[in-house]
């Protein structure tokens, strides 16, 4: 049986509804507020839920858990290694941060992590997932009003550019992962996908000009792309209500981008997706039509 965590999360729920959908496939979700309705209680802010939540299960998809300061990210992670441990769990498939993200804040978790269960007695895949086609399109949807007075689309991009890739695909290939694992686990071998590290970077690549280009094409007018500052950025994202550590992540990922960080080298997504990956520009242009996405979401795991 294989057990998706952080279902009532974008990623965990695409995942689990994938998983679903296959006839030879038994899975289960998790989700701190289970317990009822076939979802499991999986709370990884109280360990001793875990080993109970994790009973029968061979294939554990390990959303990860974000939204919290390092250390509570931590803490959260080695609970859930721990226990699967305990509970016999044979395979985990752990939802990390791409190679490109490196040198953002963000990315601290995702390695000590992926340090952790290789020290498991478990068999692992790390799918290291790129950043959400949501940045860019958050970023173009809250700027669509402001370009449309000015003629402008201002953000932290500098020069640089980001290789999203939609939510959807890296669902597409945890499903696939997750279920071949849980195939080969019931024909008594082992998982085909074990030792493995995907990345799973975006073949599409997104800078500031593309944004405006778009941004110009759905208002009608001309619309120029103007960096700005990262102190800017820091004042503007204070007045927002954002928690300190997240401004301090969003500014990490806007230095990144500025620097060429997160432009992707290589992707392993197109071997593993069964269809063209998602057009992430297309996606891009629907949402400022649309006026979705209006807010930013720089985590890459939920």
């Amino acid at each position: 049986m294989i057990l998706v965590t952080g279902i009532s999360g974008s990623l965990g729920s695409l995942v689990f509804g994938g998983l679903s959908a296959l006839d030879d496939i038994t899975v289960t979700a998790g989700s701190r507020s289970g317990d009822s309705a076939g979802v499991r209680h999986i709370d990884f802010d109280d360990p001793a839920t875990l080993v109970e939540g994790f009973r029968k299960v061979d294939v554990l998809v390990f959303i990860s858990a974000g939204y919290a300061e390092d250390d509570v990210v931590l803490a959260r992670h080695d609970a859930v290694v721990a226990a699967a441990t305990a509970a016999g769990i044979r395979h985990v498939i752990y939802t990390s941060l791409a190679g490109s993200g490196d040198l953002m804040t963000i990315a601290l978790p995702h390695r000590w992590t992926e340090t952790r269960l290789a020290s498991a007695p478990l068999d692992v895949t790390i799918l290291r997932n790129g950043l959400y086609a949501e940045v860019p399109i958050g970023l173009a949807a809250a700027g669509a009003a402001s370009a449309a007075q000015t003629g402008f689309y201002t953000t932290a991009f500098g020069n640089g550019r980001v290789s999203a890739v939609a939510r959807e695909d890296l669902a597409d290939v945890a499903v696939r992962v997750a279920a071949e694992t849980s195939r080969d686990l019931t024909a008594g071998g082992r998982s085909r996908h074990a030792g493995k590290v995907y990345e799973l970077e975006g073949v599409t690549t997104i800078g500031g000009s593309d944004i405006a280009a778009v941004l110009a094409e759905s208002l009608d007018r001309p619309v120029s792309y103007r960096s700005m500052s990262l102190f800017d950025t820091r004042i503007a994202l204070q007045d927002t209500g954002m928690e300190p550590y997240q401004v301090t992540n969003a500014l990490s990922m806007f230095a990144n981008i500025g620097a060429g960080a997160l432009e992707a080298s290589r992707t392993d997504l197109l071997e593993l997706l069964t269809a063209e990956p998602r057009d992430v520009r297309a996606l891009l242009t629907a949402a400022v039509r649309t006026g979705g996405y209006q807010s930013i979401s720089i985590t890459t795991t939920r």
